[in-house]
């Protein structure tokens, strides 16, 4: 039966937090305690990710090598691979920056629907945050509400991949989770059925093997250790 996959796009297909990285690079002096309202629930993503853009002061040629210089997990071509002989659409659905996230996905020659925050250049180095996929009702204040597509997905399996709290309410409704990090604590406390993998290979593996009727995709997966990445 043909199915769905919700993959997410920082610390998922990107090694790193495409965002915290620009941030980095290229913000002025401020998006850090942005970041920290965040990470105390004081303020939803849309609001910390919209007043943090607002600080970054990049060319657009200083994008385009930024985009070059995001790590891809290798596996992440092998599993859209895998999961489109199964028959199952793979939509990317990501609470970053939409100009990255399809910059990043074109390096590796793939073409796949995008849901993410709409990075608008605004002239020189200045850039500004539009969110078309929020929602007021959203559980997670998110500026791209997975909780919407996850609702809105194709009739049919649906598993989601990701690992951070814009994931959590997507996860909540899914036949399956393919998880890392802090969205894998969230399955263990919420009693989601899921898999902790380390990274997309892995993921490769499971989903294969379960759509083989190998292994059944419920069993209980081994706890791996986070990939360590150069």
């Amino acid at each position: 039966m043909p199915g769905q996959i919700l993959l997410d796009f920082d610390g998922t297909i990107a090694i790193e937090d495409t965002t915290d990285c620009l941030l980095e690079r290229f913000a002025e002096p401020g998006w850090r305690a942005i970041e920290e309202e965040w990470e105390a629930q004081l303020i939803g993503s849309r609001e910390c990710m919209a007043r943090q853009v607002d600080l970054v002061r990049a060319s657009k040629g200083d994008l385009e090598h930024f985009i070059a210089s995001v790590h891809i997990d290798a596996g992440f071509v092998p599993f859209v691979e895998a999961c489109r002989a199964a028959q199952f659409d793979v939509m990317i659905v990501s609470d970053g920056l939409d100009r990255i996230v399809r910059g990043v996905v074109a390096r590796t020659g793939l073409s796949l629907p995008v849901a993410a925050n709409r990075l608008e250049h605004m002239g020189d180095d200045r850039w500004r945050l539009g969110f078309p996929h929020a929602n007021a009702n959203c559980a997670s204040a998110s500026g791209n509400c997975k909780c919407a597509h996850a609702a809105s997905a194709a009739q049919g399996p649906r598993i989601v991949v990701g690992d951070g709290r814009s994931d959590f309410c997507a996860a909540n409704g899914a036949d399956y989770v393919f998880a890392k990090g802090r969205l894998t604590t969230h399955c263990e406390e919420n009693g989601i059925a899921h898999a902790p993998i380390a990274d997309l290979g892995e993921a490769v593996q499971l989903f294969e093997a379960w759509h083989r009727h190998l292994v059944p995709l419920r069993a209980k997966a081994p706890v791996h250790a986070e990939a360590a990445h150069g």
